[in-house]
Order: structure tokens, then sequence, then C-alpha cells
């Protein structure tokens, strides 16, 4: 699956920070797509907007899912 893109959580569930260029490259991306959807979709068309929110959430998800350096499950910090 080549290098991970992110670190998983040491407490709690999912991804953390970014750990390569390409981490902070998708989280810069979906910053830049909500944002721009907030302020051109939002008045006209909120239904839209909703779904671009949705719709690159997901693949944030997926993709950080995917690219992450270890599996994710509920940890405490033991591990």
């Amino acid at each position: 699956m080549g290098k991970p893109w992110f670190r998983v959580k040491r407490y709690g569930f999912g991804a953390g920070w970014p750990r390569s260029w390409e981490g902070w490259a998708l989280v810069i991306g979906f910053l830049v797509v909500v944002m721009t959807s907030s302020l051109v979709l939002v008045e006209r068309n909120p239904g839209l907007h909703l779904g671009v929110v949705l719709a690159s959430t997901a693949i944030v998800l997926v993709v950080s899912w995917r690219k992450s350096d270890g599996p994710w499950k509920w940890r405490w910090g033991r591990d």
C-alpha cells in the first residue's frame, strides 16, 4: 500500500494528523473544496452544497482509512 499518509490516533478511534505531504495535500484540498462550496453554493443551492460536503468528507474518510499506518480501532494510549 506504500507509505502511510496518516497516523492512527493514540487515544480514540480513527486517523490523526497527516504524516506525509500527501496527507497534508488531501486535508488542504478538502478544506479548499468545503470553503469554496460554502462561499459559492450555500445561498444558491444549499442541497448541492450539502452534497459536496458529504461527498468530499466520504472521500477523505476512505482515503485516510486506507492510507493510515495501522488499523482503525479504539485506542487507550497503550499501543
